[in-house]
């Protein structure tokens, strides 16, 4: 009997098969595969996974909109979770690095980053997450600051979430600020050749 049940979710078959033949034979190790996001989601909700790896890219429900359902539900945020990818930047459009709750690996791969992921994922899924920690304040009536009932905003907790956030608008700051200085080349550019 298996005790190690994997769900691999990719619509490609190469790559499911890959994922099993690399995993060690001495692991025990149950691989089950789903072709798409809704097939992998009700998988995910029908059965219990020690470990999930999710194509980032999949037809009928994006591996992005299966991440977001899994983030939602507090039983299965526990999953160990590999995130795959034959692009980095796909992934990190919708979600920032550094990674904190799951493990990114890079398509193609070989079996000794596919252990390294999976080792990495199981130690990630044992750490406490600041998400369960922060308070969420209360419904707004208005909508002045941006917060509805469906939509709370997250109150920082301690002066390093706050400073990190600081940070994060200053950042963001130099790259609106670095957007505005190009788009004002640009249409300079633009001026001059309409002339």
């Amino acid at each position: 009997m298996a005790s190690n049940k994997i769900l691999v979710i990719d619509d490609t078959t190469v790559v499911r098969v890959k994922v099993r033949e690399m995993l060690p034979p001495s692991g025990n190790f149950q691989v089950i595969e789903a072709k798409d996001g809704i097939e992998g989601l009700k998988l995910i909700q029908q059965e219990k996974f020690n470990l999930i790896m999710l194509d980032f890219l999949l037809p009928k429900m994006s591996g992005w909109e299966v991440f977001q359902q899994i983030q939602a539900q507090p039983d299965l945020r526990k999953i160990p979770l590999v995130i795959m990818s034959g692009r980095k930047e796909e992934v990190t459009e919708k979600i920032s690095e550094p990674f904190e709750y799951f493990e990114f690996l890079g398509k193609p791969f070989d079996q000794k980053q596919l252990i390294n992921a999976i080792k990495a994922a199981m130690a990630k899924a044992k750490q406490p997450r600041q998400d369960q920690t922060q308070v969420m304040a209360p419904p707004a009536t208005n909508t002045k600051n941006g917060a509805t009932p469906t939509n709370p905003v997250v109150i920082p907790t301690s002066g390093a979430e706050i400073q990190a956030l600081n940070d994060k608008i200053a950042k963001m700051q130099i790259e609106i600020d670095s957007l505005k200085k190009q788009l004002a080349q640009v249409v300079t550019f633009i001026k001059q050749k309409i002339k």
